[in-house]
């Protein structure tokens, strides 16, 4: 099975570069969904963020406010730090397990959409790695209107993410969305056709 990262600034588009290339047939796991998995209320993650946040990021039901979390580690480097520390371990787990089940699946093409895949130490996992980019402004704006965040929050959490030249300095293909969601789409297409079809899909990381 050929592995396939897929990166990128948040805001950038990778969901819309990711669901197109589902639609050609490859099987995507989602890190921030093994996330949500991870915050489970009892999990070990919800458990850790508790422990390191309190009752300030746990929601009526009993759930991870992600938003609040989002306000309390997005404006405090060593929160999140600290966050990052204590769940990554968890959810690259999480991730692991389901990169072996698509392989004893017999899956011939999986990617892994994690924004933080490079700063989390994860593209080990992977054969290559697909950086999705899209101008600041952009990027600020998709994020706020998707998350019902003021333009200041979305431009926080941007730069939360750290230096954005580390998705493009290790990446091996740039994807620049800077345009519209079908211009998108059909660059996934293209890359498609470009780097899997013609290329076979036999490569898997040691």
């Amino acid at each position: 099975m050929r592995v396939i990262g897929l990166t990128g600034g948040i805001g950038t588009g990778k969901s819309t570069l990711a669901a197109a290339l589902a639609e050609m047939g490859a099987s995507i796991v989602d890190a921030d969904a093994e996330g949500h998995a991870a915050y489970r209320p009892g999990a070990p993650g919800w458990r850790r963020v508790a422990n390191l946040f309190g009752l300030r990021v746990i929601g009526d039901a009993g759930s991870i406010n992600r938003k609040a979390l989002g306000d309390v580690v997005f404006n405090d480097p060593d929160a999140m730090r600290r966050l990052n520390e204590a769940v990554h371990p968890l959810i690259r787990a999480r991730v692991e397990e389901r990169l072996a089940a698509l392989r004893d699946q017999g899956a011939r093409i999986a990617v892994l959409h994690a924004a933080l895949l490079l700063q989390a130490g994860w593209d080990d996992l992977v054969d290559e790695v697909w950086t999705v980019t899209a101008p600041p402004g952009a990027a600020a704006e998709r994020l706020a209107a998707r998350r019902g965040l003021t333009p200041d929050e979305a431009r926080a959490r941007i730069e939360a993410q750290g230096p954005q030249n580390v998705f493009v300095e290790r990446a091996d293909v740039i994807i620049e969305n800077d345009g519209t969601s079908d211009d998108l789409r059909q660059k996934a297409r293209s890359l498609w056709a470009e780097r899997v079809e013609s290329e076979g899909t036999t490569h898997d990381p040691d």
